[in-house]
């Protein structure tokens, strides 16, 4: 059970990027086990338009302009956000926190066809993944609500806008400019972003604490018991 401090001590916020969906839904578990004393700021990307990581940095940067101090989290492609964020505000960030997430592309392989990801193609994968979770006892009617609502809220060529902008990423020089602490929470089931993500991480930034929850890629959401627990050990330290 998490301990909360009493608010009059201490009072943080903490800002949260999402992963490619750019919506709130999925971290709603995680919000419920947070204290009271952690303020959070879920930051959601637009559904139309562009979505490359230098359309969306704005956009965070107008949103945290407000704030004097926060930590920072980016779930998969918002990990980068989270870094480059870090490197234009280094005296209000207190702490960044990527989970399952990358620095350069986390399927190199993939980098040469960046440019054939459309939204079609998002479409396909989309389908057999609505497939998977008729699948009995795959996944809780919660993940299955949240994904429900995530399908009719982000269009595939949002979708395809932000899948080819994490296959084209780089922020490996605002990882090494960082001065503030680090925290990689890894997924002991991550099927989208493999370790070797992380490996790099490490060796670019051997500060990093690197910590495992236990689950899938998104198990910020299916695990949020352990994962607030380990956002507020690192929060309070």
């Amino acid at each position: 059970m998490i301990q909360s401090l009493p608010t009059e001590s201490f009072k943080t916020t903490l800002v949260l990027l999402p992963g490619l969906d750019g919506t709130e839904i999925f971290f709603g578990p995680l919000l419920r086990h947070l204290p009271s004393w952690i303020d959070p700021l879920v930051i959601q990307y637009p559904t139309s338009g562009k979505n490359d990581y230098k359309d969306l940095l704005p956009i965070v940067l107008s949103k945290v302009a407000g704030l004097d101090c926060f930590f920072i989290l980016g779930w998969s492609f918002g990990g980068p956000l989270a870094l480059m964020v870090s490197s234009m505000c280094p005296s209000k960030v207190s702490g960044v926190i990527l989970c399952g997430s990358f620095v350069t592309p986390p399927r190199p392989a993939l980098v040469p066809f960046r440019f054939a990801v459309s939204a079609p193609i998002i479409a396909t994968i989309r389908a057999l993944r609505r497939v998977r979770l008729l699948v009995p006892g795959y996944a809780t009617n919660e993940f299955r609500r949240a994904k429900a609502v995530t399908w009719k809220r982000v269009n595939s060529s949002v979708l395809a806008a932000r899948s080819r902008a994490a296959l084209s990423v780089d922020v490996r020089p605002q990882l090494q400019e960082c001065r503030v602490r680090l925290m990689y929470l890894a997924s002991s089931q991550d099927e989208t972003v493999p370790r070797a993500s992380l490996d790099e991480i490490l060796a670019l930034a051997p500060q990093t604490q690197a910590i495992e929850i236990e689950g899938p890629h998104l198990a910020l959401f299916t695990n949020p018991i352990q994962s607030a627990a380990y956002l507020v050990n690192f929060i309070r330290s």
